[in-house]
């Protein structure tokens, strides 16, 4: 499962953030696969993306961030190809006209 993980730096905290980071201790737990990471250009936080079957994983990494991010993590799933979402809609609209009908 995919999930999406976002965070801000609480006040002051970008230098130790930054020292913690680039001393390697962004590494995800064992157990979650990071699939990209992205810094606002404003320095303000960002976002990951990760694929793991164990949430608790995910747990474990953010604790370790607690004391400099606020860390928001949620599931996440593709957004599906703009043809399928005109076949659902469409569908769901016969479907819908049809309970609609007086039988």
């Amino acid at each position: 499962m995919k999930f999406m993980s976002t965070w801000t730096f609480q006040g002051g905290m970008i230098p130790d953030a930054a020292t913690r980071f680039l001393a390697g201790e962004g590494t995800p737990d064992p157990g979650t696969t990071l699939l990209g990471r992205w810094h606002n250009a404003d320095l303000s936080g960002g976002f990951a993306l990760y694929e793991t079957n164990d949430p608790a994983a995910l747990y474990r990494g953010a604790l370790k961030w607690a004391d400099l991010l606020e860390i928001n993590t949620v599931p996440v799933i593709e957004a599906p190809k703009p043809e399928l979402l005109s076949q659902a809609n469409t569908r769901n609209r016969t479907i819908s006209s049809h309970l609609r009908s007086p039988q």
